[in-house]
């Protein structure tokens, strides 16, 4: 595994290769069976299954097998797998790990297929669009977009004889959930120290005009005013007894499922859960806290794996059904995703999913840049400062101050690491 981090190539390693064009009526090749690798584990797996299925239904000649596998483990499993000449043919990879794989040696890039996939950036918001690339080449196809979204729990709110729209902005925001609580919800809106506190915090710094790091990759900036207006006001939410003082891992979801908040933000891959339970619920795109609409958003994107021993047909074929999967995405609203492609967000199929209520929030979609870990950074400095401070342990600005020079550190070390420069 050591070297999977090297941006050098050995004998060894897997191939630059994407196959003869696919023809424009589709693979006519001899019949294959492709490994196609996903980490939906949750309540997404099974409407991939059946669209999967679907794909294999409507031909003859190509057999997808779908392995499912823990995101957690996904990432050194594959490009472990990929450099063992054992990996799969094609994948659904989340974006902000597409620097880290591509670096790794894994994946192809797509930039003289994107006709044959039948795809083009006009198709795409620009800015998960452009996600799909790393060092000026593109690896990723969008499948989707997903994003933190807003959770109401409208039957609490109607017991407490508040039926009327939740304001969308700062101060209108937290009138209302002062409202909430003198009408007896006690503690509207839990607010998290862990998962999903980050995801709010880069909400709010996009809202107040910061950017969490430098594009390319050489500095963590999450540490601006706009990082410390943003955590003071996760922080105020606790001081000003909205929330209760600790409020531990996925309690505020648990709370509010539980009827005892009011409000929640959350992932929108939340939809179904929430969905089979027996609130009264309705979802609606963050408010906008700061002077302009933003909110953090991650992004499925379909990548065409290297193989240390390149199979035309297992190319040909792959490259099908990533068009398939893409021309075809508006049935993966079913598992409460986004599609990423604008086309298939006209289509009846997401024009009456849940999700749907989301679509005007795309255009203020905002990701993290392309650098190569960032992950593992912000799993170690950016996450600590917010849970610190939401905790009461140390003042916002010191918080993020201490950490993003941290972060500083750690991602000079990985552009070495990875060879980026």
């Amino acid at each position: 595994m050591a070297s999977l981090g090297l941006a050098g190539c050995s004998a060894a390693d897997p191939l630059v290769d994407v196959g003869p064009p696919l023809p424009e009526q589709g693979y006519d090749g001899p019949p294959v069976e492709l490994s196609y690798w996903t980490g939906f584990t949750g309540g997404d797996g099974p409407t991939m299954r059946a669209i999967v299925q679907d794909f294999n239904d409507s031909q003859d000649l190509i057999r997808v097998e779908m392995n499912t596998v823990q995101w957690a483990q996904y990432y050194q499993r594959v490009a472990a797998a990929v450099h063992a000449g054992k990996g799969p043919d094609i994948g659904a990879l989340q974006i902000d790990q597409l620097a880290t794989q591509s670096s790794r040696q894994t994946l192809n890039p797509l930039d003289d297929v994107l006709d044959q996939l039948a795809v083009s950036a006009e198709d795409y918001p620009s800015e998960v669009w452009d996600g799909g690339v790393f060092r000026d080449q593109r690896y990723g196809i969008p499948l989707d977009v997903h994003s933190l979204a807003s959770y109401a729990n409208r039957g609490l709110l109607e017991e407490a004889g508040l039926s009327g729209e939740i304001p969308s902005d700062g101060e209108g925001y937290l009138a209302f959930l002062e409202q909430a609580r003198a009408a007896g919800i006690d503690e509207p809106f839990w607010m998290p120290n862990r998962w999903p506190a980050h995801l709010m915090f880069l909400s709010l710094l996009w809202q107040f005009g910061g950017e969490p790091y430098a594009e390319d990759g050489t500095e963590a900036t999450f540490d601006s005013d706009a990082g410390v207006q943003a955590l003071e006001w996760m922080r105020g939410v606790v001081d000003l007894g909205l929330s209760p003082a600790n409020v531990a891992i996925d309690s505020q979801y648990t709370a509010f499922k539980d009827n005892r908040g009011a409000v929640t933000w959350d992932g929108i891959w939340q939809i179904n859960d929430v969905g089979g339970t027996e609130l009264d619920w309705e979802l609606s795109p963050v408010p906008t806290i700061g002077p302009e609409p933003a909110v953090w958003a991650s992004s499925h994107q379909l990548v065409l794996f290297k193989s240390r021993a390149p199979d035309d047909d297992k190319l040909q074929a792959g490259k099908q059904f990533i068009r398939y999967l893409a021309e075809n995405s508006a049935a993966w609203a079913e598992s409460g995703m986004v599609p990423a492609r604008a086309s298939a967000r006209e289509e009846p199929e997401f024009l009456e999913s849940t999700s749907s209520s989301i679509a005007e929030a795309v255009p203020t979609m905002r990701f993290l840049p392309p650098v190569p870990a960032l992950g593992d950074v912000q799993a170690q400095t950016l996450e600590l400062a917010v849970s610190d401070a939401v905790l009461g342990r140390v003042e916002p600005a010191e918080a993020l101050r201490t950490q993003a020079a941290r972060a500083t550190t750690l991602m000079q070390a990985n552009l070495e690491k990875f060879g980026v420069r």
